[in-house]
């Protein structure tokens, strides 16, 4: 493995490859980031999916808790879990609320001060992060997959329309389906992005598939007992508008399952072969 990085923080053997946490510095975010990393065993270049954690995560939930790396395993595909939002900023008020600031980034680009110095996560996602990824590790650019759960589930959905060129496939765990229409979403767009409303819309996955459509098939696993299904995710505003502009939509309830990581975990080897099918 190629070591050009700022600081390898961890690195264990994981089923036959390695699971890895660095740590860089971003010039998107103007700020130390910290990414998972899981290489599977070999030479590469790997396949790479990209995982957008949920409010209050760090890089460690999903690489300790989804059971990931297993299944990454199987079909020989690198997993790269960033942080959810820059740490150690010193922005007055980040701290102050879950669903706001530090660990809830909504991976936008933030126009409102003092958040755009250094809330620039869409633009960390989509240009630094893979660049570095090819940069320092056996990765093969062009088969590149996203994925995210709640908050992060809104960032790969979103991220995975806008740019489809760059991402051949696009999963979600509960995501916040359109967060112009729900409280978490409200609060932090108007925190990050102000009372524009078309600065909204290029961060809402159902008004980008309004908009323009989308030519490849989303895949959305949701928890019949979600506690946050009606006034957060909003699922059923993904499927109008997907009916709409007749966007492939594969939204699958999943019985008595909730919000939580045991509900990923169940359900992940489903998602890493629906990319593995798509980045061969």
């Amino acid at each position: 493995m190629r070591t050009s990085v700022l600081a390898t923080v961890e690195s264990h053997r994981c089923f036959g490859g390695t699971q890895a946490v660095y740590l860089h510095n971003s010039e998107s975010t103007r700020s130390p980031m910290r990414v998972g990393v899981f290489q599977p065993e070999g030479e590469g270049p790997f396949p790479v999916l990209y995982f957008l954690s949920g409010l209050t995560c760090t890089e460690q939930n999903f690489i300790t808790k989804a059971s990931v790396q297993r299944y990454a395993a199987e079909v020989g595909m690198m997993v790269v879990a960033p942080d959810t939002s820059p740490r150690e900023v010193d922005i007055p008020g980040a701290d102050e609320s879950y669903d706001f600031g530090t660990g809830a980034s909504f991976y936008v680009d933030a126009t409102e001060p003092p958040w755009a110095s250094h809330y620039r996560m869409y633009s960390y996602v989509t240009h630094e992060l893979p660049k570095w990824i090819a940069q320092h590790l056996p990765a093969d650019i062009h088969r590149q997959g996203i994925c995210g759960h709640s908050m992060g589930g809104h960032g790969a959905l979103m991220i995975g329309i806008k740019n489809p060129d760059m991402f051949r496939s696009v999963s979600a765990f509960s995501p916040i389906c359109a967060p112009m229409q729900c409280p978490w979403g409200q609060k932090a767009f108007q925190g990050y992005l102000g009372n524009d409303a078309q600065a909204w819309a290029q961060y809402d996955s159902v008004e980008l598939i309004k908009a323009r459509g989308y030519a490849r098939e989303l895949l959305v696993d949701l928890g019949s007992d979600d506690p946050f299904v009606v006034q957060q995710l909003k699922p059923e505003l993904l499927q109008a508008a997907c009916r709409q502009r007749n966007v492939r939509l594969s939204l699958r309830w999943q019985s008595g399952y909730d919000h939580s990581y045991y509900f990923i975990s169940t359900f992940i080897k489903d998602h890493i072969r629906f990319h593995a099918d798509r980045l061969r």
